[in-house]
Parts: structure tokens; sequence; C-alpha cells
């Protein structure tokens, strides 16, 4: 779950990225369209690499990259749909902070009407699920700087999947937020 002080740090930070023109408000429906393509694409790599394993190929450090990317590339969009677009520096911690920034509280509210019948418990269950969400994009960002070569085969593949379902979860989350 995200903190309080990874939310203002987030806040701080995005200030700072719009007053530096790391980040931007801007349109532009075409570099949407085709982050969409490469979040689909990654996805689908990520996919097809996870059905792929014999004794001398396991994909496992791919699996984990294409579903960040698949991320990482609907972030943008759903970014780019609200009217901010990130430039190319340092351009994943800004997406992450902007994710944090501008897209929490919108998807907070797609939750909301996704769990309308559960009275008491949706708010806290939206927050959980919310900062999962947006939290699991940090992870898998701190996952594939980090991904260890010298790990075991199952520990890699474990990681993998972990990463193709926080991936697909993510994705859907944020598409519901491109229409």
């Amino acid at each position: 779950m995200l903190d309080e002080k990874r939310i203002q740090e987030a806040k701080s930070n995005v200030d700072k990225y719009l007053e530096d023109t790391l980040l931007k408000k801007e349109t532009n429906e075409t570099a949407k369209k085709m982050y969409i393509e490469n979040s689909n694409l990654s996805l689908e790599t990520a996919n097809r690499l996870s059905n792929i394993e014999s004794l001398d190929f396991k994909p496992y450090l791919w699996i984990i990259v294409t579903s960040y990317y698949s991320m990482y590339y609907i972030a943008n969009a759903v970014l780019l749909n609200i009217g901010y677009k990130v430039g190319t520096k340092v351009s994943h911690k800004v997406t992450s902070d902007a994710l944090i920034v501008f897209v929490r509280n919108k998807l907070k509210k797609e939750l909301i009407q996704d769990y309308e019948d559960e009275k008491e418990t949706a708010l806290e269950i939206i927050s959980i699920k919310t900062d999962s969400i947006i939290q699991s994009f940090e992870l898998e960002r701190g996952k594939r700087s980090k991904f260890q070569y010298q790990m075991d085969e199952e520990i890699k593949k474990g990681k993998a999947m972990t990463s193709l379902d926080r991936a697909k979860k993510f994705v859907f989350e944020m598409k519901k937020l491109l229409s």
C-alpha cells in the first residue's frame, strides 16, 4: 500500500517535473494509440514467453521486462488521455510519480463504481486495491532494474509469473480509464 510519505514525495516530484518540462500538459492521440498498441504487444509477448520453457531456454527475465513495459505503456496512454505527456528523461520515474498524483484518485473512483454493492467494506477494499495497482508499477520498475541472474530458476520463474499477473491486472484497470 502506498504510504502518505510516498504520495507526498510524488506530488513534490511532479511539481518539479512540470517546472523542468519532464512532464508537460499535452495530448497526443497518435502517441496514445501507439502506447496502447505497445502495451498490448508487450503483454502478449509476456504471455507467450510464459508458455515457453525448456532445459536450455528459460525466459523469466524477459517475462518480467515485457510485463513491466505493458504497464509502463498503458500508464503513459492513460496520462496522455488526461492531458499529460511524459518526456524522455527519467521517464519511468516520472510516469510512476504522475500515476500517483493524477491517476490514483481517478482509479479509485472507477473502482468505487465497480464495488458499489459492497457498502461497508468498499472504501477499504478500493483504497487497498488502488494503492496496490499503482504500487505494482513501482514494484515491477524496481524488479526490472534489480533482477539477479544468480537466482535459481524456480525463483526466477515465480517472479516472472508474479510480474505477468500484475501486468495483466494493471493493464486491465488502466484500460478502463481510457474509455
